[in-house]
């Protein structure tokens, strides 16, 4: 999805500072440590020669590490020729409060490169991509205990798995190499699990929010996602797994928008014969039983869930007084600008803010650096003694009751966790837990007005305890 045009004055990073300062006024820390917080420790601006076609071309690229109460800082690479200074201060920032809220132990960081990758060919995109590592790496801006990038907006598993092959000529004797950045392919250290996890952790995190039954009739809504009705705007990566798993829970996404148009069915959409569509055709458009519809429009439909999933400033003051649905799932970040969320907050819209919704990523992301650092794959202990003993303990109730098992039922209790299994457990819990601490936060008693607040609220306290642990403040 391309940006509005209409807000390209909005400062990012602003925005971020804004919902800081909303947060802080609920928080007993020394205004020192929350000026130390709140800030950008480090920003790296790059330029760097690339040849393009038949010509050299100056690449504009950046590196921000927001904080270092705890390393390595972790954080995306974008790829798009929106990137610029503030957009990746801000998205470092985010990084930052979303590792605190998830408890990974990381701090945040962000990187971008402004080039649009659909004009560039695979070589190019290498050279760039190898070329931005070496210039990282001279500055000491990556390293497995130093930052670790990931994908991001342009970028996929092809790009770190150059970033990691850079790094390691770099540092041949590295032996935790592999860790200098996730997100790679399975077979060059990557974990599985880690494409779909932030669109996976987006299905968690609504899926909690609409377990809670008082909340649930708070917005005239019965408790699950069975039912309701989607809308979601991207239909990239984070866009596309987030559809799938809310239609494969029964949800109706009745519209889709990406950067060409949007699709719109009352009566659902299938994200999987879509994704299909596209790959044969190009585009979402002209899909079959779907009407096409401004993508802006697409927004402003009346719906259950809203689900922006593409960039940032996307809701805004220009629009919020006609969006109609009754929650705002943040998967994109920062979808939501603080002037909009004014506004949506008096019409009584509950936004699951981007800090902790899309934070699925980072934390898949952990479970990688995890394997990288430790270097044995999730399961390979445990997943034949878990088999043995389902198999023992089913034999036993076997011959105590007489009644034998069903092949589906053996197949259920003898089977041992792999690394998906685990991930996808690991993942679960982690956005349960993190989506009851924020709305607990929000629930206290304490006056904080909103989900978000209540999000920054818990990020800031953990931070600032990581400062006190280090006998910073008494």
């Amino acid at each position: 999805m391309s940006d509005h045009s209409n807000n390209n004055e909005v400062s990012f990073f602003n925005d971020v500072l804004k919902y800081f300062d909303r947060a802080a006024k609920f928080i007993d820390v020394p205004e020192g440590i929350l000026e130390q917080i709140k800030h950008c420790n480090s920003v790296y601006q790059i330029r760097f020669p690339v040849k393009i076609g038949n010509d050299y071309q100056v690449i504009e690229a950046y590196r921000s590490e927001h904080s270092h109460h705890k390393l390595p800082t972790k954080g995306g690479i974008r790829y798009s020729m929106g990137v610029n200074q503030d957009e990746v201060m801000a998205l470092s920032a985010l990084m930052t409060y979303k590792c605190a809220i998830v408890d990974v132990p990381f701090g945040g960081a962000k990187g971008g490169i402004k080039v649009d990758p659909r004009k560039l060919s695979a070589e190019e995109m290498e050279r760039i991509t190898r070329r931005y590592t070496s210039e990282l790496i001279k500055k000491n801006f990556i390293g497995p205990g130093i930052d670790v990038p990931a994908p991001d907006y342009g970028s996929g598993e092809r790009e770190m798995a150059w970033i990691v092959d850079t790094y390691a000529t770099f540092f041949p004797n590295e032996i935790n190499a592999l860790g200098c950045v996730t997100g790679k392919p399975v077979s060059q250290g990557g974990i599985r699990g880690r494409k779909e996890a932030t669109g996976l952790g987006v299905y968690y995190g609504v899926r909690e929010a609409l377990s809670v039954a008082e909340d649930c009739a708070r917005w005239g809504m019965t408790p699950g996602i069975a039912g309701k009705t989607f809308v979601v705007q991207g239909f990239g990566n984070v866009g596309f797994h987030s559809c799938k798993f809310v239609h494969q829970g029964g949800g109706k996404i009745v519209a889709i928008a990406e950067w060409d148009g949007a699709i719109y069915n009352a009566d659902g959409i299938d994200p999987m014969a879509l994704e299909a569509h596209r790959n044969k055709t190009g585009s979402i458009l002209n899909f079959p039983g779907t009407t096409t519809i401004d993508k802006y429009a697409a927004l402003e439909l009346e719906c259950d869930v809203l689900i922006p999933a593409a960039l940032e400033n996307q809701i805004n003051k220009d629009n919020a007084d006609r969006i109609k649905c009754k929650i705002i799932a943040e998967a994109a970040n920062g979808p939501v600008t603080a002037d909009a969320e004014e506004v949506l907050n008096k019409k009584g819209i509950y936004i699951i803010p981007d800090i902790f919704l899309n934070a699925g990523g980072v934390t898949v992301s952990y479970f990688e650096y995890l394997k990288n650092i430790s270097h044995v794959r999730f399961g390979r202990l445990g997943k034949r003694y878990d088999e043995a003993a389902g198999r023992n303990m089913l034999s036993v109730v076997e011959q105590m009751t007489g009644n034998m098992a069903t092949s589906a039922q053996r197949e259920l209790i003898e089977r041992g966790a792999d690394e998906l299994d685990l991930v996808y457990s690991g993942l679960e819990e982690t956005m349960i837990t993190a989506y009851h601490a924020i709305r607990n936060e929000l629930h206290s008693g304490a006056g904080v007005p909103d989900l978000r607040t209540a999000a920054f609220v818990t990020a800031i306290k953990k931070i600032a305890t990581s400062y006190n642990s280090l006998g910073v403040f008494p």
